[in-house]
């Protein structure tokens, strides 16, 4: 369990001061330690054992001859810090390899080596706790180099298992590499010193903790002229193996087998502290049952389903209004949830009454669909949910802020930037600013800065020069008002979807990745997805795209995968999100859009993905309310899979 990126004036003040004399450490440790301490530092202090090929390839010899991996399992090494044990497993022939950590730094320099290795290994920068990885999609587990025992609390540690056996197939099995804490808490050196290179030395202090449950120690790292560079506080708990074993079992794991005796290898070969006398622990995954559901409640959950009002305009609509294709639309989605065990609903789309009609019957939950808005605007999406939480409701999907800043596109821009997610080449033009410098690279594509649907995009959209930039930007001001126009580069690449269902806590599942087909449509057309392609059934866009599941290589899918899990959980999307990605003529994907709360239409890209999975409308329906109904805990075990599972 490692750091995200650190605050930088926190990280300088503990680098660079020391508090010196210390009689209680245990009062000074940070209860976060791990957040800002896994850096380049830590290689230098550690980096005898964890930045030496040679302990690597003796550690991973020893987990293969205690677990039996074999290329083409699937491996999932939790905290896996700079990838030293996947890259030594990937120079075996092994595939099918994801590592997760928390540290920023790390991930970076692990995805860096992998690289340079041409090694196809999945690096994510995240909490191990809330790992995002497909339930039973796991041959192997792991949790090395005594990553496990960093949080100040057991029950976090117990999370961690729980996520570790949801991941892990019925045949799976966890493996542990861990001080015998026993043995630790007899023979840990309270103080010691040594020098790592030929500049700095590092003085160590330990103690137990008040409980003698946690080591806790503290670090002075030194330059022999700059002085004290670093003082920094950090913890690991210490399970015997009876205790290990108990925690085990009590998170469903079976046939739990402790292989104890190593040291890493030490060209120093002096204070090797946790990474001393270690042991391998290994156990199979728990029994794996039937997704619970909601179908054994002593009554059908009640579930209100709020939709657009058809009585009102709607200006995305074609000619402003709910058209036959849409009330048709809606019938479906009603025969669909009709199928489905454990549930009873109610539909609410008269926005005069709503607020009155869910305080006089508030139910369990509220499957929120009204993606038009509040009163059909679409700049009131936010309000339905902000509704919600008022009147203390649970809801299906995203929370107001989320969409409120997902309504802004360059904040979403903004958002990815800082995630190191790919996305095109972008000018913000405020609404009449005569002096932007607008792009002289085309073709371009403009788009409004607020709003969804495609609204604003059309065929006209894409522009070849400047005089057509200008009409263009003019037009969409005067038939939208004052609001900023984005222009982007406009990709000429392969067109993909990424849809993911689940919460980053319980499991966040990828759907079949899709692909526009734009092979029918007129070459003298631009290749977009505008509004025509959605709202106007006479439109080419409407009746020559087409999609189907893509053949992109894997390691691309993985990519877009990973930028969308990103996504969803810095935006803060819930229970299912669309993420659409467009590729350079090279090939290199940039994501487009970020969509919380997509399309539930039984003909938009999210029920596609499903059926081409093999699952149906209600399949992809009730995966959503699943997803709801596990965040909550209403009803159902938290841990259970999404019905596209």
């Amino acid at each position: 369990m490692t750091s995200e990126k650190p605050n930088p004036s926190r990280t300088a003040r503990r680098r660079r001061a020391s508090i010196g004399p210390v009689s209680d450490l245990e009062s000074h440790l940070p209860a976060e330690w791990w957040r800002d301490i896994f850096d380049s530092l830590y290689l230098k202090t550690d980096g005898d054992v964890v930045e030496d090929e040679e302990n690597a390839r003796l550690e991973v010899d020893r987990l293969i001859a205690a677990a039996g991996m074999e290329p083409g399992d699937h491996i999932l090494d939790l905290c896996c810090g700079q990838g030293r044990h996947l890259l030594e497993f990937a120079r075996r022939g092994h595939d099918g390899l994801t590592g997760v950590d928390r540290s920023r730094y790390l991930i970076r320099l692990a995805r860096k080596r992998a690289k340079s290795a041409g090694a196809d290994i999945t690096f994510r920068e995240g909490d191990a706790r809330a790992v995002r990885i497909g339930e039973s999609s796991q041959d192997y587990v792991l949790i090395l180099g005594n990553s496990f025992g960093y949080f100040a609390s057991q029950s976090d540690d117990a999370r961690l298992l729980t996520g570790a056996a949801r991941a892990l197939k019925a045949s799976g099995t966890l493996v542990l590499d861990l001080v015998d804490g026993d043995w630790m808490r007899a023979h840990f050196e309270p103080r010691s010193w040594e020098w790592i290179d030929q500049n700095h030395f590092v003085c160590r202090e330990r103690s137990l903790s008040e409980d003698g449950r946690r080591l806790i120690s503290r670090e002075v790292i030194v330059h022999d002229e700059r002085g004290v560079i670093a003082d920094q506080f950090y913890a690991e708990r210490l399970y015997s193996p009876a205790e290990l074993q108990t925690l085990l079992e009590e998170a469903g794991f079976r046939e739990v087998r402790q292989m104890g005796g190593f040291e890493a290898l030490s060209e120093r070969g002096q204070d090797l502290g946790m990474m001393g006398h270690r042991a391998i622990v290994t156990a199979r995954a728990p029994k794996k049952t039937a997704r619970a559901g909601v179908s054994g409640r002593a009554k059908p959950l009640d579930v209100a389903v709020i939709m657009g009002d058809p009585r009102l305009p709607d200006k995305v609509k074609r000619g402003g209004q709910f058209n036959e294709e849409d009330f048709a639309t809606i019938q479906k989605l009603k025969d669909s949830l009709e199928t489905l065990d454990g549930y009873r609903f109610r539909y609410l789309d008269n926005h005069a009454t709503l607020e009155k009609d869910l305080r006089a019957a508030p139910p369990d939950l509220a499957l929120n669909l009204c993606d038009e808005g509040f009163n059909n605007d679409a700049f009131m999406e936010l309000h339905v949910p902000a509704l919600l939480e008022t009147l203390d409701i649970p809801y299906t999907g995203a929370g107001p802020v989320c969409l409120g800043i997902c309504y802004d596109k360059s904040l979403v821009r903004a958002a990815a930037a800082a995630l190191d997610v790919p996305t095109p080449s972008e000018t913000y033009v405020r609404p009449h600013d005569r002096s932007a410098t607008l792009p002289t690279s085309f073709p371009a594509i403009l788009k409004p800065n607020y709003g969804d649907s495609s609204f604003g995009i059309t065929s006209q959209a894409v522009v070849n020069n400047k005089m057509e930039l200008v009409d263009y930007l003019e037009k969409l001001w005067r038939d939208l008002g004052d609001q900023p126009i984005l222009v982007q580069e406009y990709l000429t690449g392969a067109e993909y979807t990424v849809g993911l269902i689940g919460n980053p806590k319980t499991g966040l599942e990828p759907m079949t990745l899709l692909e526009v087909d734009y092979s029918k449509l007129d070459p003298s057309l631009p290749k977009i997805l505008g509004y025509e392609s959605k709202w106007d059934p006479d439109s080419p866009y409407w009746t020559e795209i087409n999609y189907r599941a893509s053949d992109a290589p894997e390691a691309l899918r993985r990519d877009m995968a990973e930028y969308a899990a990103r996504m969803f959980e810095r935006l803060g999307c819930r229970d299912y999100a669309r993420f659409d990605f467009r590729a350079t003529a090279d090939g290199q994907v940039r994501m487009l859009e970020a969509n919380p709360n997509p399309g539930w239409c039984w003909d938009g890209k999210m029920n596609l993905m499903a059926e081409l999975a093999g699952h149906s409308y209600a399949d992809f329906l009730d995966s959503i309310l699943h997803s709801a109904v596990s965040r909550y805990g209403i009803g159902v075990h938290a841990g259970a899979g999404s019905a596209l599972a």
